[in-house]
């Protein structure tokens, strides 16, 4: 997409960006940036829109990340080291200001800033038809479409979706299209109800959904969601996780029908494509087809609340919303 204002002059001395950093657990602050002078592959980038993450972005905020994860943890633009001080987060969109694409809205798994500089490879155009401020959820589309590939849904399913927060209501959306599918989006939230009608699923708590599923993905966060998770499946059942749990130990319980029904309970993670579509399609190709999904405007059902970036260490500091917070930027 051209991008939505006219592209300004790069200037390599400026120094009135800022970056958001976790300064010590619990923390947040705004601290001015200095960029370095890109180079011939390097594009510059003026942030329009970031957003939040409550899950991994809150267990990174509130210094949750384990430390034997520090390593497999680390955004792919992170600086600092967990658990402070530490600039962190990965759903980022922008227009090119210099380079290759100048002029071009694009995607990059960047932490918030008002602007950066990245190699050209790092970043993905939005296409035409993709709004910039519905594009910015590109990551979290991406993890849904890892996570329906490692689920492999086949027609008739008759499936659970366990936890309507940002993941779960993205993987419900997706899983909606397939033919003869059975979707139930299941939270303790009643008022759920009204973002899984805007997906197209079906709304149920947990106590009201139906078991006997071909397979459940569990995106709560919660031991309660897990235990009911196992509770829903049929014989042969797969539980696919995608909670992230942090420093939390979580029972899994393995009494009653775990064996009888012969369940199972597997991890599902973005970082590493699906087993059964390694070799055939890499991360560029995953995130691509992120980006075409996201021309359905059912998506825009996932943005809860939006913030100004001056805003961020006050909005960290609060209680996140389970569903995305959008951030907008205000440029001089």
């Amino acid at each position: 997409m051209v991008g939505l204002t006219p592209p300004s002059p790069w200037y390599p001395w400026r120094v009135d960006d800022e970056a958001f950093w976790v300064r010590a657990p619990g923390q947040g602050e705004l601290r001015p940036v200095r960029l370095p002078d890109p180079g011939p592959d390097d594009v510059v980038v003026r942030t329009l829109y970031s957003a939040v993450s409550r899950g991994t972005e809150s267990l990174v905020f509130h210094g949750k990340v384990p430390p034997s994860q520090h390593a497999d943890m680390r955004a792919p633009f992170q600086e600092g080291e967990f658990p402070a001080p530490v600039k962190y987060g990965y759903l980022n969109v922008g227009v090119v200001e210099h380079g290759e694409l100048r002029g071009h809205t694009v995607f990059c798994l960047y932490p918030h800033q008002t602007r950066y500089v990245v190699p050209a490879s790092a970043v993905t155009l939005v296409p035409d038809e993709v709004p910039a401020e519905r594009a910015v959820l590109a990551g979290t589309v991406e993890t849904a479409v890892n996570a329906v590939w490692d689920a492999g849904p086949m027609l008739g399913d008759r499936v659970a979706v366990v936890g309507a927060g940002m993941i779960g209501a993205s993987i419900a959306a997706v899983l909606a299209g397939f033919p003869a599918i059975r979707v139930q989006l299941v939270d303790v939230d009643p008022s759920r109800a009204d973002l899984a009608a805007a997906l197209g699923v079906e709304f149920v708590t947990p106590d009201q959904a139906r078991g006997g599923c071909d397979f459940v993905v569990h995106a709560s966060a919660t031991e309660a969601g897990l235990r009911r998770s196992l509770e829903l499946l049929g014989p042969d059942g797969v539980v696919h996780e995608l909670s992230w749990y942090g420093d939390r130990p979580v029972r899994v319980p393995l009494g009653e029908w775990f064996h009888s029904r012969r369940l199972a309970v597997r991890a599902s993670q973005v970082g590493a494509i699906a087993a059964n579509r390694r070799g055939r399609r890499g991360h560029a190709e995953r995130l691509a087809l992120a980006m075409e999904l996201l021309a359905d405007d059912r998506f825009d059902a996932l943005v809860a609340k939006e913030c100004r970036f001056a805003d961020l260490p006050k909005l960290f500091s609060g209680e996140l919303p389970a569903l995305a917070t959008r951030v907008i930027y205000d440029h001089r």
